[in-house]
């Protein structure tokens, strides 16, 4: 074991420290010298100098004096400290990557002087602050509203997720979402929205199930497939296509006899290919749900199309493209008219047409 005393100048080339650094730590209560010489001169052992540079790493680290006195005299352990001091770095890189945010944002965008305040102080927020604007909207909007409690929190599960280091189109979202979320008017008519479209008692509980909100959920991504397929330039008569085609009937099918509370069966899927071949359009949710929903999607899509929009900017998603999706629509048709059974049927709908001319 190595006994020997180093003076003071010996530890402060070892340690890196400064001699003035060493006293300040000594009198501080937080390393004492090994020893001291008969004229007062501070000795300090090789655990001393260890210590020392412990504290040193820690002090660069940000860790406070009191936490490495506590350290030292074994009141705290080393994994606790760093655990601690973790969480205060972690605050720190978030408030930094705002701060950056906001710069980024007042450098690339016109930002007007007087939003610059209102800036830094939305995106500061913690992830819990943004929760609580978000849930406070929800909380309201929901009071009293007579649906599935599932349903419900699908509404709260429509909330922005700040990245860490947002863009500034990503951190302009947010600023005007969190507007939006405060404005009285916007809360009240929102609320009205939806305590008016889920006004029809246990028709709006039915159609809020998990049941039927999962049939509606296999519907869409039925509609995603033929919009895909769309895209790709798939020909709709296609043994591919027809395949897509026939997914897409029948979960408007599935959908149309749920939301009657019924088993589907082999006449919904006539009758809707039918419906498809005459109107040229095949709407997935259907009467039944027009007369729960009194036009809910238009009505949703006006008012709170932005507030979908904004989400959509912040969490990096795919926004919803009107004009793509009547473009599924308008090939999901022609497949289904190219289909052997859509044939037959726009071949009896024409004699139909050509006996009642006569």
């Amino acid at each position: 074991m190595d006994d020997e005393l180093y003076a003071i100048g010996d530890v402060a080339r070892r340690t890196g420290l400064s001699v003035s650094a060493i006293r300040y730590y000594a009198d501080a209560g937080v390393i004492a010298p090994s020893d001291r010489t008969a004229a007062g001169y501070r000795l300090y052992d090789i655990g001393a100098i260890a210590r020392l540079e412990l504290v040193r790493t820690l002090r660069e680290l940000g860790a406070g004096l009191d936490d490495i006195r506590r350290l030292l005299a074994g009141e705290m352990a080393l994994g606790d400290l760093a655990a601690a001091h973790l969480a205060l770095v972690d605050g720190q890189m978030r408030r930094l990557r705002a701060r950056r945010a906001v710069l980024r944002t007042i450098a690339e965008q016109h930002t007007a002087t007087e939003q610059v305040g209102l800036m830094h102080k939305l995106v500061s927020m913690s992830d819990d602050d943004r929760d609580q604007l978000v849930d406070g909207f929800w909380n309201e909007i929901s009071d009293g509203l007579d649906v599935h409690p599932s349903y419900v929190e699908q509404l709260r599960a429509w909330r922005p997720k700040l990245p860490e280091e947002p863009t500034a189109e990503q951190l302009e979202a947010w600023i005007e979402l969190a507007d939006l979320v405060r404005d009285g008017e916007f809360r009240r008519s929102v609320r009205h929205f939806f305590h008016h479209a889920f006004s029809h008692g246990a028709r709006a509980r039915h159609v809020t199930t998990p049941a039927v909100q999962r049939l509606i959920e296999t519907q869409a991504k039925a509609l995603q497939e033929a919009d895909e397929a769309q895209r790709f330039g798939l020909a709709p008569e296609s043994p591919q296509a027809q395949d897509i085609a026939a997914r897409l009937l029948a979960s408007i099918a599935e959908l149309e006899a749920g939301l009657r509370g019924e088993p589907v069966g082999e006449r919904d899927e006539a009758e809707i290919r039918e419906w498809v071949l005459a109107t040229g359009r095949a709407d997935p949710r259907g009467e039944a749900v027009e007369d729960a929903m009194s036009g809910f999607q238009d009505l949703f899509q006006g008012l709170f199309g932005r507030y979908m929009s904004l989400v959509s900017t912040i969490n990096g998603t795919p926004q919803e493209d009107p004009e793509g999706a009547d473009a599924a629509w308008e090939w999901f048709t022609a497949a289904v008219a190219a289909s052997p059974r859509g044939e037959e049927a726009g071949e009896a709908e024409g004699e139909g047409e050509e006996r009642a001319a006569r």
